[in-house]
């Protein structure tokens, strides 16, 4: 045992020193095991004196004292070698070693410091978080505190005084350090002071675990169909690697409701497993097939997602989903926000397997669509078993290639579907089945001379289809005595198909002649072509120059960029198999200007000889902001124009690029601080300039505000199946009120009314006045809402509480009206303890907006 000081004693003191350390006046350590030091405690202190009458010995004046790892600090600090206690008073303070402080007015401990009584003790750990208690007691590794409180909200800097964010009140807190978990009897929660909740007993882990078997924080739910719903999660840590929760709900109106989750992780990944199910109590409360699940009593999901790396390239995993109906996600609100957006129809389930190199990239994978939407129909969905994309870069090097050098691409890709049945699409105009008016179907099933007038489209295959391309590109770079950059560039593409569709099948939807959807129908857009294998080579040459031009004024540097482009290829079709089920989006901008192929897969490449043309200028502020423009066109120069020669989709069509000179892509940017940015991309008419195709994106981020806003306005592509102009209007915000508190907004205006299209189609008249005994009359406004939230919330170190409020567009389950759907979510997060939610669903709201109505008797 040593004993020691900062200063050096006086002749007394320094005498006294030597005799309680040879008398072990405070308390020696133990044995040590064999081989193992003995352990030693250090004292520090301005001045030591021991009583020899009372056996006592006191450190005074700044005393530290070390032993085991364990740092106390006071005042005053006496022991009594009697009761082998430690006594220490006056701004006394220990620290364990993980860090954590415990202050308090006076300390009663065993000489080991594991063991007695504190008085006003405060528990600082290294979480940031807090006990507090006029009385507590210690044995050895558990810490009672009696009237205690805990939280994990730090204390106002600038008033102490005031209420933590939240702190839990206890008759008595139960600290066990070994078990890692802390007990409250009687407990009490409260906000800013003011009690909101009461327990009896509870439980939680300590803050530094991570993992511990126990309740989670309940949560709540309301909705018209289901009632009120509860339920408590119990989360059990298994092992070190994997866990389950399990989570029993229980409906007023349905019953019981169970989720369980399985997660389990491994050194190169992991995977979990996630099984919901009920049994339905009142059916009656969903709408009837096929608006809704009917009297289906047993529903439920299961699904499964894992990623595992097999090296330092390799990943494979797995993205699965399995629904006892379409409808079951929506229904009881398990599902992923976006997929509340009616864009978002289907659940997509995949399997994959992907390599990534230094210059390549490998990627397999196999796809199984389920439609969420009453409007689908399933046995249109694709399988896709699989699909495989191959890439790899590597430069040539000069010296072996005669001078040669540059760059070589390569790409490969293999496509295998099949479904059921063939997807058709009427347009011009679109019409609806005559049973339920939710399936879109041809009234004739024929492919029409002039595309331009297409009644019916073929969206997929029904059938096996399978697809393979390879191609190879090579290109280099090269600039001129005077500053232009020439790169040349040659490429070859072999295609090679297999379409097999199915001749038979009939599927049980009805146009208005009472005719079902039929298979046999797709010959006239394959032109007859079936069990055949078709191919094609297509090789390829062109050049591309750019000069730019490089100037500075009084207002920062300015790059000015001249493009042109020339493409050649053999005047072949670009329809080689006949079949597009993967370049169907074709989308004409400044993006998009430069492509060797602006077609977007593997089914449609251009083909003839093409030029395209433009250029862009940049000018860059001395602030590091910029401003950037960029003006191209496009021209077919010599073959036939790929973009005029329309597959069973019509791709192509009214494209922009469709005639022998196209429109005008432009793009304008403006950035001039970083704060705020802007930027317009557009498509214009070749004759005049009347804007075709137009998106403007907005964002303003200067604090406390934060705004983005987005336009976007796509002239009718009637021939494609978009009779109408599509516009629309979105904004989204937040601004924070103070350091704590914040707002947010979102709206999105559907300005076309394109989701509000059902209300001038007379079959869906006629039907929803069936269903609802209501007839609809006039149209929506411009300004018609798509989507609409809002929310408020407060945020700091150990609270986060938002209370959000949405309307999203989606038909109602009843009656296949347009309607917005209403939810009000609130969400509280209290560090440490867990989170609570509450849903609760306020149910639709017909879209009226400018819409009138006629009650009428009519029922159905």
């Amino acid at each position: 045992m040593t004993l020691t000081r900062p200063s050096a004693p006086s002749l007394p003191a320094a005498a006294l020193l030597l005799a309680l350390t040879a008398l072990g006046a405070f308390p020696a350590a133990a044995a040590p095991p064999a081989g193992g030091d003995n352990p030693r405690m250090v004292v520090e202190a301005k001045e030591l004196v021991y009583d020899e009458k009372k056996n006592t010995v006191s450190a005074r004046g700044n005393v530290q004292i070390y032993y085991k790892g364990r740092l106390l600090e006071a005042d005053r600090v006496i022991y009594d070698r009697n009761t082998s206690r430690v006594y220490a008073e006056g701004h006394a303070k220990l620290t364990e070693k993980d860090g954590t402080v415990a202050r308090a007015d006076r300390f009663d401990l065993t000489d080991d410091f594991k063991t007695g009584f504190i008085d006003s003790l405060q528990v600082d750990t290294t979480q940031n978080t807090y006990f507090t208690a006029p009385r507590a007691e210690r044995a050895g590794d558990t810490t009672t505190f009696d009237m205690g409180s805990y939280t994990a909200c730090e204390a106002c800097q600038d008033d102490p005084s005031k209420p933590r964010t939240w702190q839990v009140h206890a008759k008595r807190i139960i600290h066990d350090n070994v078990e890692k978990m802390i007990y409250y009897e009687d407990a009490s929660l409260e906000l800013l002071g003011v009690p909101v909740a009461y327990v009896p007993f509870w439980s939680s882990p300590d803050p530094s675990v991570k993992r511990k078997s126990g309740f989670l924080s309940p949560v709540f739910a309301y909705r018209s169909q289901l009632g009120a719903g509860f339920g408590v999660p119990y989360f059990w840590a298994l092992a070190p690697d994997y866990d389950l929760t399990i989570t029993p709900t229980f409906f007023t109106q349905q019953g019981p409701f169970v989720a369980a989750e399985f997660r389990q992780r491994f050194d190169n990944g992991g995977y979990t497993i996630r099984a919901e199910g009920t049994h339905v109590g009142n059916p009656g409360a969903f709408a009837a097939a096929p608006l809704g699940a009917g009297d289906r009593r047993w529903r439920g999901a299961v699904q499964s997602y894992g990623d595992f790396w097999l090296n330092n390239r390799w990943r494979a995993g797995w993205d699965v989903t399995a629904l006892s109906d379409r409808f079951f996600l929506q229904d009881y609100k398990q599902y992923n926000f976006l997929l509340q957006n009616y864009f978002f129809r289907e659940m997509s389930s995949t399997i994959y397997l992907t390599g990534q190199g230094p210059r390549s990239y490998f990627d397999m994978r196999g796809y199984y669509f389920q439609v969420l939407s009453p409007n689908d129909v399933q046995a249109q969905q694709p399988l896709v078993h699989p699909v495989i994309d191959y890439n790899r870069v590597f430069d040539i090097d000069p010296a072996r290639t005669a001078g040669v050098g540059g760059q070589v691409e390569l790409d490969a890709n293999v496509t295998s579907t099949s479904a059921d049945v063939a997807n058709y699409e009427s347009i011009n105009p679109r019409t609806l089945d005559s049973v339920y008016g939710l399936y879109n179907v041809c009234q004739l099933y024929a492919r029409d001379v002039v595309p331009q007038r297409s009644r019916c489209l073929l969206r997929g295959v029904g059938g096996d289809y399978q697809h393979a391309t390879i191609s190879g590109a090579w290109k280099r770079k090269a600039i001129d005595p005077i500053g232009g950059v020439w790169t040349p560039f040659a490429f070859a593409r072999f295609v090679g198909s297999y379409l097999d569709y199915d001749r038979q099948g009939l599927y049980p939807i009805y146009n208005q002649a009472w005719q079902p959807i039929p298979n046999a129908a797709q010959g006239q857009f394959f032109d007859g072509a079936d069990n055949r294998f078709r191919g094609q080579a297509t090789p390829g040459v062109g050049v591309e120059w750019r000069y730019p031009i490089l100037a500075r004024s009084l207002v920062g540097d300015i790059v000015v960029e001249p493009i042109a482009q020339l493409v050649a290829r053999p005047n072949q079709t670009s329809i080689p198999s006949l079949v597009n089920m993967d370049a169907q989006s074709l989308v004409f901008d400044d993006s998009t200007l430069f492509e060797w192929s602006k077609f977007s897969g593997y089914d449609r490449f251009e083909t003839g000889t093409r030029i395209n043309y433009g250029g862009q200028a940049t000018l860059t502020l001395p602030n590091g902001g910029f401003i950037n423009t960029m003006i191209g066109q496009s021209s077919q120069l010599a073959g036939a124009n790929s973009y005029a020669q329309a597959d069973a989709a019509n791709v192509g069509l009214n494209s922009g690029l469709n005639s022998r000179t196209s429109d005008i892509v432009g793009r304008f940017a403006f950035a001039p601080t970083s704060f705020l940015s802007f930027v317009g991309k557009g498509r214009f008419d070749k004759d005049n300039l009347r804007a075709r195709r137009l998106d403007v994106f907005a964002s303003l981020n200067l604090d406390p505000l934060w705004l983005e806003v987005q336009y976007a306005n796509y002239a009718s592509q009637q021939a494609i199946g978009f009779d109408m102009r599509r516009q629309g209007m979105s904004a989204t915000g937040r601004y924070n009120l103070t350091k704590n508190y914040f707002m947010t907004g979102t709206v999105t205006f559907d300005m076309s009314r394109y989701l509000y299209n059902s209300l001038t189609n007379p079959q869906t008249f006629a039907l929803n006045t069936l269903l609802t005994g209501v007839n609809l009359v006039g149209t929506a406004p411009v300004f018609s809402i798509a989507t609409l939230g809002g929310g408020f919330g407060y945020h700091d170190e150990c609270t986060t509480l938002s209370i959000n409020y949405s309307q999203i567009y989606q038909p109602q389950s009843l009656t296949g009206l347009p309607a917005r759907n209403q939810t009000v979510m609130v969400t509280l997060q209290l560090r440490t303890l867990g989170e609570a939610k509450f849903n609760y669903g306020i149910g639709s709201v017909l879209v009226n907006d400018g819409v009138t109505s006629q009650t009428t008797t009519t029922r159905w």
